[in-house]
């Protein structure tokens, strides 16, 4: 069974058709959309502020999703996946986003819709992620701006991926 605590007495909320790995740790002020996942490993953390994610995102194997005490929460926006072992940090991911595996994207970070943050990728306090554009290295700078095809080809592909994946794991009383 997954570990779902309240902290100081707030719960987190799931919205429908959500997959939660059985090993995956949620804990506090975290809500979740509709067609959510959160894969095995992951940790999704809000007892010092909140997380809010939308609809539709994927939070995949050891990927660790927190939020920084009276700072910063962490709101991730519509069809967004968040890759193994990425850390997200008191952030705001927007609509399109795809986190690469094994990338931090920090505190006060805004990263503007339809972008992609390259695996490995670190990026620093406070940097505003130009909307179709992908961001790569250490620290993470601009490296192109994406077209129509790699948001279709990556981004939504993904995304749709991880809630075929997910409806996998229902039982068929839970379908």
């Amino acid at each position: 069974m997954p570990v779902i605590l309240p902290v100081n007495n707030i719960s987190p909320k799931f919205g429908e058709n959500n997959f939660i790995a059985p090993n995956a740790t949620i804990v506090g002020q975290v809500t979740t959309g509709n067609d959510c996942s959160i894969w095995f490993n992951a940790v999704i953390r809000g007892d010092v502020n909140t997380i809010t994610m939308g609809e539709k995102v994927n939070v995949q194997d050891g990927a660790v999703i927190h939020c920084t005490y009276q700072k910063h929460p962490t709101v991730i926006g519509n069809n967004v996946s968040i890759g193994h072992n990425a850390l997200v940090h008191g952030c705001t991911l927007h609509d399109n986003v795809l986190v690469g595996m094994g990338a931090i994207v920090m505190d006060g970070c805004i990263v503007q819709s339809n972008s992609i943050i390259a695996a490995g990728a670190v990026v620093l306090e406070n940097t505003v992620v130009e909307a179709g554009s992908i961001y790569a290295g250490v620290p993470a700078k601009k490296v192109k701006d994406i077209s129509q095809e790699l948001i279709n080809g990556e981004i939504n592909r993904i995304a749709n991926n991880y809630l075929m994946y997910s409806s996998w794991f229902k039982t068929d009383e839970s379908k």
